[in-house]
């Protein structure tokens, strides 16, 4: 999300500091996965429309940056396979495909909810886990985490109104003072300051609001894999029961991710990635000699109120949120990053009313 708003801020002409208490797109943002999942078609609302919009824009956006930066971010809307295992659920994917004929569009193009009755090839899945066949939802996408972050970290570090530091960490805002103060005693002055700091950005706004009943936010720690399997890139992500297999190029297969809300390392891996794989294996075949070659896990953040946090502080102006989302915002992050930046300039943000920093200081105020 930092990145995005660096990025969106240099077209807009604003003089930006982007500062990273580590390296660039090194913590959750670099991870493995990549899968880019839209919201379920049913009961359509103006968080879905927020979310189709931004992932529908994000393909335009992603080949901007590659013909910028001349580097590739691994982007390809492949769709996804969910295997139906249960006669019920059949019966449900068939309504949701009416839901996506309907709201699933934009002029005239259009993306698609099929129920099949088994995979389109074999073994991608086994078929003995879609008994009752399988959704092939033609709107879903995948992309390189590392691909499109390098590239938006390529793009900034030859920007002319960005100025980036990395390996200082902010310990506190002071907003009467408009000042930001780091872990190394060293301050900066600020017009407005975005807090995209990941999960880190819950204490940081925290700590200039009143007392609140609840936490604002959580890091949830999340496992993933990479496999390296001789497998289509252009084959459809899968998903079932919280799996996500995501073909890339190169012959790597993503697997992944855990939820933990209770942890003791952050980035350690353990059984639970162990089972991941396991059932990877099981759900196809072909990756059951493939080599795992990274095992990694990392912390996303997860605001009070599940969705991306965004917004002006009610009590200071000049401080605006830009994080949480743990699951949906890196395929949102671009709008995001756009509604932040006008924030800055006192404009409209046009988000979702459950986005909001306010809403979220609502729910943790309850």
């Amino acid at each position: 999300m930092g990145l995005w708003a660096a990025v969106k801020a240099e077209r807009l002409g604003i003089r930006t500091l982007l500062v990273d208490a580590g390296s660039l797109g090194k913590g959750a943002s670099g991870g493995l996965l990549g899968a880019l999942m839209p919201y379920m078609p049913d009961k359509w609302d103006d968080k879905k429309q927020f979310q189709f919009d931004a992932l529908l824009s994000l393909e335009d956006e992603i080949a901007e940056l590659e013909a910028e930066t001349g580097m590739a971010c691994g982007y390809r809307r492949s769709g996804r396979l969910i295997p139906l295992p249960k006669p019920h659920l059949r019966k449900i994917a068939l309504g949701h495909s009416a839901d996506a004929e309907a709201c699933w569009r934009r002029g005239d193009r259009r993306f698609h909810w099929h129920v099949l009755d088994r995979p389109p090839q074999k073994g991608w899945p086994d078929a003995s886990f879609a008994a009752a066949g399988l959704v092939h939802d033609t709107f879903a996408a995948r992309v390189s985490p590392r691909g499109l972050v390098s590239a938006l970290a390529a793009f900034l570090r030859s920007a002319g109104n960005v100025r980036i530091v990395e390996g200082l960490e902010a310990e506190t805002i002071d907003p009467a003072a408009s000042r930001i103060i780091f872990r190394s005693g060293e301050s900066v002055a600020f017009g407005h300051c975005i807090v995209s700091a990941g999960h880190r950005s819950f204490s940081l706004l925290q700590d200039v609001t009143p007392p609140l009943k609840h936490p604002i936010g959580q890091p949830v720690k999340g496992q993933a894999a990479l496999l390296k399997a001789d497998i289509d890139p252009s084959l459809p992500v899968i998903f079932l029961n919280g799996l996500y297999l995501v073909a890339h190029e190169g012959g790597h297969m993503a697997v992944g991710s855990t939820s933990e809300d209770v942890f003791e390392d952050p980035s350690s891996t353990d059984r639970q990635l162990d089972d991941l794989v396991l059932r990877a294996r099981s759900l196809v075949p072909a990756l059951a000699q493939a080599l795992v070659v990274e095992r990694w896990a990392g912390l996303r953040p997860k605001a009070i109120g599940r969705d991306p946090m965004v917004g002006l502080h009610p009590d200071h102006a000049r401080v605006i949120a830009l994080t949480g989302g743990f699951k949906v915002s890196f395929g949102i992050a671009h709008r995001l990053a756009d509604a932040a930046l006008n924030a800055v300039n006192s404009r409209e943000m046009r988000l979702p009313a459950s986005f909001t920093l306010a809403s979220h200081l609502a729910v943790a105020s309850r």
